[in-house]
């Protein structure tokens, strides 16, 4: 009888084993790594706090979109909402939008 009750054991054991493999090869590799805005993005809410000030005037913001080739609502949930972050390239020029806005010339006219 034990040595049935052992067997039994084990071939639990090695079941939970096999599931929890196979829940782990059905995840996405790095998924949920991505970085959000918020504390842990200091950079980038400066940028936001900046962009958000050049961007006051009516109409701006739609210019700002056209000269990056986004829609009006993708550049709102980078500005305004809390939940993404552009890519890099589009960080960079929103950075060049900025400097040159600042220097007196708007490149999105």
């Amino acid at each position: 009888m034990m040595l049935s009750e052992a067997l039994f054991k084990a071939g639990e054991e090695g079941l939970d084993a096999i599931r929890r493999k196979l829940r782990q090869r059905h995840r996405r590799p790095g998924s949920y790594k991505t970085l959000r805005p918020g504390p842990y993005t200091p950079m980038w809410n400066e940028c936001r706090i900046a962009l958000r000030a050049e961007l006051k005037p009516y109409g701006t913001k739609v210019r700002l979109a056209r000269y990056l080739g986004i829609h009006p609502q993708r550049l709102s949930d980078f500005l305004a909402g809390h939940r993404r972050m552009p890519d890099a390239e589009l960080t960079l020029q929103l950075l060049h939008w900025l400097a040159a806005k600042r220097s007196g010339l708007d490149l999105s006219i």
